[in-house]
Formats: C-alpha cells, structure tokens, sequence
C-alpha cells in the first residue's frame, strides 16, 4: 500500500470515529455498522439491531413492570407494542443515555381518553439508573422499568453509536 493512501485511510478513519462522538471510539469496525431497525420481543426479553435484515447484534432487555399487553395508560407499567420511530435522545437523563419512543401514535390514546387519563409518552430506550449497579435493580432478569426498555450501560454505548435518530423501532410481544 502506497504510505500516501494508507495516511489517507487512516485520517478518515479517524474523522469518522469522531464524528461517532465518544460512544462509538471504543467500538471495533463491526460494532460501529449502523443499524437500519430495532426489533423488540418482549416475551424473550430481547432486543435486536437489524441492518438490510440481517441481525447485527442481540441485547437482553428488561420492561416495564408489569409487560404484558400493550401500553394503556401513564402509570400502567406496560411497554407499548407495536412500531415507532426512535425520534431524539437525551444524553442527560437520570439513565445512562436514553432515546425515545414516539409513543403514543396517533390513535393510541383514544383508550386512555375515553377513561380519562393520559396515555404516558416519555418511553424510552435507556441504560441503568445513573450511578446504580446492574445487580441493584435486578437487570435484566428482573423487569424495573415504567413501560421503558433498559439495558445496561455498555449495551446503550453501542446502540447509542448504532442507532440514528429516525429509526424504525418494533416492539412485539
């Protein structure tokens, strides 16, 4: 390899890594691919990072509370089913990072209306509570969150890294 060309590729292997910002320098080449959906399957507790459908990597995953069925209500502690857009991030949350769900859609709170209360809305894909260990809250053999997706905090570094803002999100029960 010509020294010209081998600086060249390392240069813009370089830019590129930091443009990935920090989440992404600790990644090797393979886990920096970006995913073009995320699938969920609550009854197997498992998250997975699809690209041109070919699963790149699989997570488990903690739920809300009490997951069974679709979400209903604000305080209901279910994760909602069904497919959304992962639409912005919050880097500052009381979780290691978190990227949120555009539930509810349209529609979706039509049940919670007609009862008269909220559907909820800040679902969201996120690490653990900030500054608490895994074996604290039981992740992931135990479901701890309100209707969210948990992970723990090495596993939100690489979805972070992997996931754009405008991604397809499906959750299955």
């Amino acid at each position: 390899m010509r020294p010209l060309y081998a600086l060249t590729l390392a240069l813009l292997l370089l830019i590129g890594l930091a443009s990935a910002g920090p989440a992404a320098a600790n990644l090797s080449a393979d886990q920096q691919t970006k995913a073009d959906l995320v699938v969920v399957y609550k009854g197997e507790r498992i998250l997975q990072l699809k690209r041109a459908g070919r699963i790149l990597k699989s997570y488990p995953i903690a739920l809300g509370r009490d997951p069974r069925g679709p979400k209903r209500r604000e305080g209901d502690g279910r994760t909602p089913e069904g497919v959304y857009t992962l639409d912005w991030r919050n880097p500052n949350s009381q979780f290691h990072r978190a990227i949120h769900i555009s539930y509810p859609r349209p529609g979706e709170d039509e049940h919670a209306l007609r009862w008269g209360v909220s559907p909820g809305g800040l679902i969201m894909l996120h690490g653990l509570p900030n500054g608490m260990p895994a074996e604290r809250v039981g992740h992931p053999r135990r479901d701890w969150t309100d209707g969210c997706i948990a992970l723990t905090n090495e596993e939100m570094d690489e979805i972070w890294a992997r996931v754009e803002d405008g991604t397809t999100i499906i959750i299955y029960p």
